[in-house]
């Protein structure tokens, strides 16, 4: 991994590839190596960027100034600017479509196109705000994630048949959740909350005039497709595609689906 600091915090990503530069957003409680699969193949002809959220993976908390995926978004333009990069495409899931977006509306000219996977850029409906800040404020109360609190969060990220279809990746996201302990708890539950109270980008979208792929797994239980349906709306020429037999981590539940889609729509981009 690779180290860049700013606002004396140390942001870690991944820099794999050579090419087009494709800038990559995990979701919320996992990190860069969620987009393992994709890269793999991807970076055989695209540079792919691939940093790690505050508090994920090995990137430090997030600096006191991070008081919203906006303020993210210019961290992240930061690192561009570090890297030289000047245009850039976005593939972000779940919170990642959410500094995506954010990114895109701060630069439009610096961003080719932009992908939102099982994301929502609209305000969080107040029935799941108030659900997932009461978990949030658990998690910070035992600086840790309890099992009643394992065994709730687990299934919002997975397909309805993800015990039986992909044990080993349901298994191995409730070892990551036991693993939270102490400050990396704490801080998991603070940028939880800046992901959760976001501001409503949906009236920035009909300003988007770049290639925009929407996509969401047929079975994904925080992000309805509805959702997706209402952000097409709102940007001219948008595609969206249902992820089949996919729940929110859909990129990992349906690696070669998604790795096949994303190769479909950036070749059409960067052709």
């Amino acid at each position: 991994m690779n180290k860049f600091t700013v606002n004396d915090h140390q942001m870690a990503y991944q820099d794999i590839g050579q090419g087009p530069v494709i800038l990559f957003g995990h979701s919320f409680l996992w990190d860069s190596h969620m987009w393992a699969p994709q890269i793999e193949a991807l970076s055989q002809q695209y540079r792919c960027i691939v940093p790690d959220f505050w508090g994920h993976g090995q990137s430090d908390s997030a600096p006191k100034i991070t008081r919203t995926l906006k303020d993210y978004a210019q961290q992240l333009l930061a690192l561009m600017d570090h890297l030289d990069i000047d245009q850039f495409s976005i593939v972000g899931l779940s919170v990642g479509g959410m500094w995506g977006a954010e990114l895109t509306t701060l630069v439009p000219s610096r961003v080719n196109a932009l992908v939102l996977m099982d994301t929502f850029v609209g305000l969080e409906p107040e029935v799941t705000h108030k659900k997932y800040f009461h978990m949030l404020d658990i998690i910070t109360q035992h600086q840790a994630v309890p099992e009643p609190i394992i065994e709730a969060i687990t299934p919002l990220f997975f397909a309805n048949n993800a015990n039986q279809d992909s044990p080993e990746l349901v298994k191995a996201f409730k070892q990551h959740l036991s693993s939270l302990k102490g400050e990396q708890a704490l801080e998991i539950a603070r940028v939880g909350k800046i992901v959760f109270s976001r501001r409503d980008q949906i009236d920035e979208l009909d300003k988007f005039t770049l290639p925009v792929l929407i996509a969401v797994g047929s079975e994904d239980k925080p992000r309805s497709m509805l959702e997706s349906y209402l952000m097409q709306d709102c940007i001219t020429g948008a595609q969206l595609i249902q992820i089949p037999n996919a729940g929110h981590i859909s990129n990992l539940e349906q690696p070669q689906f998604v790795t096949e889609m994303l190769m479909t729509f950036l070749d059409k981009v960067y052709s």
